[in-house]
């Protein structure tokens, strides 16, 4: 597309989801996508090379290409953000849920620059973070810090659209950063379901986004297969000394535990939503085929990390374990996923660290009530605890698992 005819995209985070999946399909719309992000090194190469490395690591081959045009703007520059909100055509957000507070003032600076110079033109925001209520928390701090006159406008003029990022993208290593700051490596997969009912206005051609309604049943199939999966990988690979999820996913009493949690979950989606069973059973092979894929090498400790959020009740592993018992059917893959996430020991994770300090000092059975929202007299306590007293015995577990 000739430069003159470029429009704008602002991406908020450029790490593993930002230049790792949105900013390939921005540009490939023909957008010159804007990073906003901290990172001052890479804020920096990316301004000087106008462009960044994009590794595609499939199951059976690699290919690099270049995504371009791209600049970065540093994100405590809150004067350059809120211009480039201004001028924007589309958004996104990409910066962890703890950071939204933070990108909610120059946000709403540029909104405020925005309409004030007569632009009324509709602003949607894709909202790629995973939290459930993120697009109601980001929308509720721009309007906090907007000027009351402004605030009127939010709704008719702004769209918080929340999204389902499926690509999988580790975080690059430091030998790889070194190499090239601006590489990052993702899985080819192309599709990004949004809520098309979260739109202003008309929604825009993006390459692979996929407006979807009703949304719910995505995001559940997303947090109850995809994360949930992810998670008992994490926590079981840990209890069984592996170091990257796909060597975790071949150990068969691992495998065996996974396939029968991702089938309750299977199972529940489709009784709450009506989803077609052998269609989701479809996504499911494909979803371990490419957790399967080496080339990702998508470390243990990160898709462990954070025990105490994703202990939830209403995460990847409670959450599906509910829906599960909604639905009739009794979760005994998924309590030893919650059992193996409320063992896990990583003293270089704050979170699991602070975890094991509250069962130390209230005991296991109030931590889960407390955490998990799972009181000591229902059945899944009971199964979740069995299950957490054999993960402790780690030579006998895999020998008395059921």
């Amino acid at each position: 597309m000739d430069e003159e005819k470029r429009t704008s995209a602002v991406i908020f985070g450029a790490g593993s989801v930002g230049r790792g999946f949105l900013g390939q399909l921005f540009c490939e719309s023909g957008h010159e996508v804007v990073f906003v992000d901290v990172d001052e090194p890479l804020v920096q190469a990316l301004g000087e090379k106008g462009a960044y490395t994009l590794r595609l690591a499939g199951v059976e081959s690699t290919q690099d290409i270049t995504v371009g045009p791209v600049r970065a703007i540093d994100g405590r520059d809150l004067e350059a953000v809120a211009t480039v909100v201004a001028g924007a055509q589309l958004a996104a957000t990409a910066v962890g849920a703890r950071a939204l507070p933070i990108i909610a003032r120059p946000i709403a600076m540029g909104l405020e620059q925005r309409w004030r110079s007569g632009n009324e033109r509709p602003l949607n925001v894709i909202i790629c973070e995973n939290l459930h209520d993120a697009p109601e928390l980001l929308s509720g701090y721009v309007r906090e810090a907007l000027p009351e006159q402004w605030r009127s406008r939010l709704d008719a003029l702004v769209g918080f659209v929340p999204a389902v990022i499926a690509r999988m993208a580790p975080v690059p290593t430091p030998e790889q950063r070194a190499a090239d700051i601006t590489l990052i490596v993702a899985e080819p997969y192309k599709v990004l379901p949004v809520d098309r009912d979260a739109f202003v206005g008309r929604i825009p051609q993006v390459v692979g986004m996929a407006p979807v309604t009703p949304f719910s049943a995505y995001v559940e199939r997303k947090l109850y297969i995809h994360n949930a999966s992810h998670a008992m990988l994490g926590y079981l690979g840990y209890r069984r000394g592996w170091e990257y999820g796909y060597e975790a996913l071949v150990d068969p009493e691992v495998r065996r535990r996974l396939e029968s949690a991702v089938d309750e979950s299977a199972r529940a989606l489709v009784a709450e939503h009506g989803l077609d069973l052998d269609e989701l059973r479809e996504h499911v092979r494909d979803l371990l085929n490419r957790f399967g894929n080496r080339a990702l090498a998508d470390p243990i400790d990160r898709l462990a990390r954070d025990p105490l959020r994703k202990l939830a009740p209403q995460d990847r592993l409670v959450g599906a374990a509910r829906l599960a018992e909604k639905h009739g059917i009794a979760p005994d893959g998924l309590a030893w996923g919650i059992a193996a996430a409320l063992a896990y020991d990583n003293p270089a994770d704050e979170h699991a660290v602070e975890l094991q300090r509250r069962i130390s000092d209230r005991g296991v059975i109030s931590t889960l009530a407390d955490v998990c929202g799972i009181s000591e007299d229902e059945s899944l306590a009971e199964a979740v605890l069995e299950r957490y007293e054999q993960l402790q015995k780690a030579s006998t577990w895999q020998d008395d698992a059921q």
